[in-house]
């Protein structure tokens, strides 16, 4: 995979992210809003129809010029495969939104990189080297920021600033409302694991298949989620009362989330992924924090509080301890390659030779 070096191949990433992150932010508060007028696994399944709509013309299109692999058994499974991380992702985020805020879900999304770390190393594509700087700030980064994300779901705390109480009464789960918090962080937290496992399977199947435009691949996501989640929703929600559309909050929610949020964001990252990698994308989460805590305190009246501070700190702390770790690691592997070529040139050697010859 070639990625380009010029500074519009920096920007464009850089730009494509902060759009991404923005879409994720009024996300979050759309669905907290839209929740109370549409049952939340309908909304995800309608988001889902509709932006396989908009998009299977375009990906028609698309797949019919290019010249990629034909789309076979094995690739579709694939497309399948990656469809149910972000399909269990979109599920468990909903719930985590309704049972706490939109804020709990940005400042936890933070353990991305920490998750893939750990996941990296459970699939033995990273290694441990206890007496290297690099491997001690991945391992340490990835222990802060699991602390720091139990800091924001058992540590509320006195508000920092409270505009005024958001209207709980038509969640369909009701405990008390720390209990709430406990149980919407922990689906926070999935939401985290699942995204990790959609960056990393992302990153793998645009490198498998680099003749695949973007899109076809998006396209082919949204339609397998659709059906996963539409088949969940379908024994979840028996009442067909609840699958009737309405002009209301909820259909404003649909359209935002299938256009902006789902479609728009899904092409970004995918895009942004191919061209700079999933942890440059990674590096924009606590961005997400930013927008999403004023977009909260605005939109929703949410209270920000001190938990949610120091945690959010704390995981931040750690997502820059992994993300420096993998950066020096990935600096020492360029420099050593750097020097095996130099001493290759100075021996008059060339560094592709073959050993038998």
């Amino acid at each position: 995979m070639t990625r380009s070096g010029n500074g519009a191949g920096k920007l464009l990433p850089f730009v494509g992210m902060i759009v991404a992150m923005l879409a994720q932010s009024g996300s979050m508060v759309v669905i907290k809003v839209a929740i109370d007028d549409i049952n939340k696994y309908v909304m995800v399944v309608y988001t889902f129809v509709l932006c396989t709509i908009l998009l299977l013309p375009y990906a028609l299109f698309l797949h019919r010029r290019s010249q990629g692999p034909p789309l076979n058994f094995i690739v579709l499974c694939r497309f399948f495969l990656l469809a149910s991380f972000g399909s269990l992702g979109t599920v468990v985020a909903y719930v985590g939104i309704d049972l706490s805020s939109p804020s709990l879900l940005s400042a936890i999304l933070n353990l991305l990189p920490a998750f893939t770390f750990v996941l990296a190393l459970a699939f033995r594509m990273e290694e441990v080297h206890w007496r290297s700087s690099s491997s001690q700030a991945k391992v340490l980064g990835t222990i802060v920021s699991i602390a720091g994300a139990f800091v924001v779901i058992l540590y509320k705390g006195p508000s920092i600033f409270k505009t005024h109480s958001p209207n709980f009464s038509n969640q369909m789960l009701q405990f008390s409302p720390q209990l709430n918090w406990i149980m919407g962080g922990i689906a926070c937290v999935a939401d985290a694991l699942f995204t990790s496992m959609w960056y990393i399977y992302q990153a793998s199947v645009g490198e498998t298949y680099p003749d695949i435009d973007v899109t076809v691949i998006v396209f082919f996501q949204l339609l397998f989620s659709t059906v996963q989640c539409g088949v969940f929703a379908l024994f979840s929600v028996r009442d067909l009362a609840e699958w009737k559309l309405k002009m209301d909050i909820g259909l404003i929610g649909i359209l935002y989330q299938a256009i902006i949020a789902t479609l728009l964001r899904y092409i970004l990252c995918m895009w942004c992924i191919i061209k700079a990698g999933p942890l440059f994308c990674a590096m924009f989460q606590p961005v997400a924090i930013i927008f999403t805590v004023w977009m909260g305190a605005i939109f929703l009246g949410d209270d920000f509080t001190l938990g949610s501070l120091i945690g959010a700190l704390v995981i931040v702390i750690g997502f820059y301890a992994v993300q420096w770790g993998k950066s020096k690691e990935e600096y020492e592997i360029a420099k050593g390659v750097q020097h095996l070529d130099s001493e290759s040139l100075s021996h008059g050697v060339p560094l592709l030779q073959d050993s038998n010859t």
